[in-house]
């Protein structure tokens, strides 16, 4: 018979190795460069490689030591901006290597974006404050066109919507094409005769009768 003591036992080891999974890796900063923080290497490495979006050792040592040097502060690398660019990275969840890229980009334009407002809130005098300002500018406009860009990636791989059996009544309007920014609509029908009376049912402004006739000809040819 087991105890509520052995059901502890038995499930201990398989929460540690969930909370292990689980826990974001953290990078400590060296001398000489960096290490992965973590009790057992090779899973740190392989954690930190899905936080970032790679699968590629060194691929995920590359962005990295890019991350590390755009956290410097006071000219030295800053553990705090390097865990905050790297949480950041996790959140936003890159998928292949050209969104870790993109991603980490984006990080980086932010945190470069709040030290032009530190200075410019700091600024003592009206030309850093006119430089800090240009900058922050520049750096704001570039965080939401890479948003953009990040979604519109990422839309490509999305199906396509099919809207089968469409019917258009007298007065109504058909409207065939994207609805949406990123999901295209294919609209079919499967009755011939169907489509080619919903064809003739929509108003076309500006047609005189005999640019309708090639509509009639083929609605006899689909008889």
């Amino acid at each position: 018979m087991n105890t509520v003591a052995d059901l502890d036992k038995a499930t201990a080891p398989a929460a540690t190795g969930q909370t292990r999974a689980a826990a974001a890796p953290r990078i400590k900063l060296l001398s000489h460069g960096f290490s992965i923080d973590h009790p057992d290497p090779e899973l740190g490495e392989q954690l930190m490689a899905d936080a970032l979006g790679v699968t590629d050792r060194d691929a995920m040592h590359g962005i990295l030591r890019q991350l590390v040097k755009a956290s410097v502060k006071d000219e030295r690398p800053d553990e705090v901006n390097l865990g905050f660019m790297i949480s950041m990275v996790k959140s936003i969840k890159p998928r292949d290597s050209v969104e870790a890229m993109l991603v980490a980009q984006m990080v980086c334009v932010h945190v470069m974006a709040m030290r032009c407002a530190y200075h410019l809130a700091n600024a003592q005098d009206v030309a850093r404050q006119d430089s800090a300002g240009r900058a922050l500018g520049r750096l704001a406009r570039t965080f939401p066109a890479q948003i953009e860009a990040l979604n519109r990636y990422r839309s490509q791989g999305e199906p396509a919507i099919t809207v089968q059996n469409v019917s258009v009544q007298d007065g109504g309007k058909a409207i065939v094409g994207n609805v949406t920014q990123h999901a295209s609509v294919i609209v079919s029908d499967k009755n011939p005769a169907t489509a080619v009376t919903a064809a003739r049912s929509v108003a076309m402004p500006g047609l005189s009768e005999r640019e309708h006739e090639p509509v009639d000809a083929g609605r006899e040819a689909w008889a």
